[in-house]
């Protein structure tokens, strides 16, 4: 497994965890940082954030093969689970989780449903790529949950903090969440990224040919995609350096159900594609794409309808800091899994020059 992985991959576990430890330092060493990180916004995320996003992105969207995607959205096998999984199975998943661990904590509760309802748009991108899934397809997953991100986001808030606790006798919770606010949001963090990865490969190619530009602009700038992933992670832990360290047991309990919650969306949707007759690159982007959040618009929309220093919003920062370590121990997984497969898979994206 690991000779497939460049030093920067291979290591990654490492840089993340020291990552994280440094961004816990600097929050805790620095007075007044996290407050200047949070000061400066991009729909409610912290600008430093924001950026470290696009960064992050960039790079992995620029080796997308834009001219191969029709064999993708042909493809009923994978688009229809990825729906069915996104929309109605993550959604329950997290609302049975956040009801059955934290019945007693309604803010986490609430933040962690909102974080259920946000479906995959940005590091999941990331997560894909190491784990050798089909970037293409991952492309065409990521797009479809942003359009259905836009419609369905704040009727599915209604759905399941509104009518559904209603009908069962539960707390019912508000969420008043305006469309163009997860337009925005979807507009910024994936479509300016994707943008740019089309016009980089269709300008690259036109002016030097595709051979130049897979084994040698390619490489130059693939590592930027985990700077960019590191530096988001500092600054996330920096921004809540003090919550994390002054609740602990707080912090414990909404990692709990998050935990439980990855480990079951990750290895059903593995399994569904695998049972569905789809090739390893696929069902490694099925299963990243179906258990991957996006994180950036909970947290947005935490800190606008329930206030930065809310339990909401720290339930929703506490997502990514769980989610991160676990989906890269899920990349590993993934990587081993392919022995399960006996269909003959395509080339995985590190067996072509553009990952070189």
């Amino acid at each position: 497994m690991a000779g497939g992985l460049s030093f920067l991959d291979r290591w990654l576990a490492v840089w993340i965890l020291a990552a994280m430890a440094a961004g816990l330092g600097l929050g805790r060493s620095v007075p007044g940082l996290g407050d200047a990180l949070a000061e400066v916004t991009v729909t409610g995320v912290s600008l430093p954030i924001a950026l470290g996003l696009l960064v992050m992105m960039y790079p992995v969207l620029a080796k997308v093969r834009y001219d191969r995607l029709g064999t993708v959205t042909r493809d009923r096998r994978l688009l229809l689970p990825s729906l069915l999984l996104n929309w109605l199975v993550g959604p329950a998943l997290m609302f049975a989780l956040a009801w059955l661990f934290l019945p007693d904590l309604p803010a986490y509760r609430t933040g962690l449903i909102i974080v259920g309802l946000a479906r995959c748009i940005a590091m999941v991108i990331i997560w894909n790529d190491l784990a050798c899934g089909h970037r293409e397809a991952a492309a065409v997953l990521v797009a479809l949950n942003s359009v259905f991100q836009v419609i369905a986001f704040s009727a599915l808030g209604w759905f399941y903090l509104s009518f559904l606790p209603g009908r069962l006798g539960l707390e019912q919770t508000a969420l008043d969440v305006p469309v163009w606010e997860i337009t925005r949001s979807v507009l910024i963090f994936l479509g300016i990224p994707l943008a740019a990865g089309y016009l980089t490969r269709r300008l690259g190619e036109q002016a030097k040919g595709r051979a130049w530009y897979e084994s040698v602009f390619l490489p130059r700038i693939g590592p930027f995609a985990l700077y960019g992933l590191l530096f988001t992670i500092v600054i996330l832990f920096a921004l809540q350096g003090d919550a994390i360290t002054a609740r602990p047991l707080d912090v414990a309990r909404i990692a709990l159900p998050l935990l439980v919650y990855f480990a079951l969306m990750w290895t059903g949707s593995m399994a569904l594609g695998r049972a569905v007759g789809l090739d390893h690159p696929r069902a490694t982007t099925l299963a990243f794409t179906a258990a991957g959040n996006n994180f950036e618009l909970a947290i947005a929309v935490a800190i606008a309808t329930f206030g930065a220093s809310s339990g909401q919003a720290l339930a929703g920062v506490v997502g990514p800091l769980i989610e991160v370590p676990v989906l890269i121990g899920l990349v590993h997984v993934a990587l081993r899994a392919r022995r399960h497969f006996t269909v003959h898979d395509a080339p995985s994206p590190r067996e072509d020059p553009a990952h070189a």
